[in-house]
């Protein structure tokens, strides 16, 4: 009867090691984490319809062939300060504030929280996704630290008149985001647009001016890594970077390895050997021991986080939906969930055998 008593005991410690188990693996389902992902998306709901109440007040026309669902960032097919080829479709996808919520989640798994730097190199490429990073700081409390290449591809903010300066400036002024880059560059083919045409940088060059934030222009990338590297730490003021963002598929960013195009999308759980001259800020944060967040193959970040591609209408973000497609814990939860019902089965044949004397 002891004996019996013993494993009945055991099965109820078991049960409730496992439910523990259980609330700290969901632990952004509930609670403040919880609340940061719904805070997020909302932000960024409201960086969205901001930024189409901005285009309207320039006299900038949205075009319902290229932009159904009106979001207002999505750019044009060609410009002087188009860099390279884009997917529409992409671009479109994440005009969706429920990558406001997945960013909030990979930060949070990161470790980052209220007051904590958090380095962003942010490719104009995708203005969604910064709008999506920025948003999940401002929900987080983090201080975003961010280096802007103004050039884009096909799509992104590749605008002359409403590109990711302007866009940045409208979001400031409306009081949503407070953050302002710790360094811009032209961006494009050796981060000083090489690519681009002699109008191109010419345009993207004024607008720098302008800003008076500090420039980048070092077209050796050991020593452009070397820069951008001094300006994270310097805006850092002594503080560790918690996590670094990639946006986008910046030269400086990504270096010119080919090895970093086997990098999987969203958070990289490898750490990564920095060699100068051929690899970017990706490796040289990795290299630390800084998370890396990967944000470019969107449409494996949309398998890998539960996304829509290309919704049309865009979806009103469910916080109780978001939780059940992108599940925190991922294969942790159902490892525990296995070695659970193992344990239960284990204590009833034990039981069960006792039972017969």
């Amino acid at each position: 009867m002891k004996k019996k008593n013993a494993l009945l005991y055991a099965a109820a410690l078991v049960s409730l090691l496992a439910l523990g188990g259980e609330r700290w693996i969901l632990r952004d389902a509930r609670g403040e984490t919880g609340a940061a992902v719904s805070r997020a998306a909302a932000i960024m709901a409201d960086a969205l319809a901001t930024l189409r109440t901005c285009r309207e007040i320039a006299g900038i026309p949205m075009d319902e062939e290229t932009d159904p669902n009106l979001t207002g960032i999505v750019g044009v097919e060609s410009s002087p300060v188009t860099t390279t080829l884009g997917n529409l479709e992409a671009k479109r996808t994440t005009a969706n504030p429920a990558w406001a919520a997945v960013l909030t989640r990979l930060l949070d798994e990161c470790g980052v929280g209220a007051g904590d730097p958090v380095a962003i190199g942010a490719s104009s490429s995708f203005p969604g996704l910064i709008m999506a990073t920025l948003s999940a700081t401002e929900a987080l409390g983090a201080r975003p630290l961010v280096i802007a290449s103004l050039g884009a591809s096909q799509w992104g903010a590749n605008r002359p008149g409403f590109g990711w300066i302007e866009m940045s400036s409208c979001l400031r002024e409306a009081g949503l985001f407070t953050e302002t880059a710790v360094a811009v560059s032209l961006g494009g083919e050796g981060d000083a647009g090489l690519d681009l045409s002699r109008e191109g940088r010419e345009i993207l060059s004024e607008k720098m001016a302008r800003t008076g934030i500090p420039l980048i222009t070092e077209s050796d990338l050991a020593r452009n890594v070397e820069a951008r590297m001094t300006a994270y730490d310097r805006a850092a003021g002594g503080s560790a970077i918690k996590a670094f963002v990639n946006i986008g598929g910046s030269w400086a960013n990504m270096g010119t390895d080919a090895s970093v195009l086997a990098l999987a999308p969203g958070l990289s759980a490898d750490r990564l050997a920095y060699h100068p001259g051929r690899n970017g800020v990706i490796q040289a944060m990795s290299a630390r021991g800084v998370p890396v967040v990967h944000l470019l193959n969107i449409r494996g970040l949309c398998r890998r986080y539960g996304l829509p591609w290309d919704p049309a209408p865009i979806p009103r973000f469910d916080a109780f939906s978001f939780k059940k497609a992108v599940r925190p814990g991922g294969a942790a939860f159902f490892v525990l969930l296995g070695v659970y019902l193992a344990l239960l089965v284990l204590a009833g044949l034990r039981l069960r055998r006792l039972s017969r004397f």
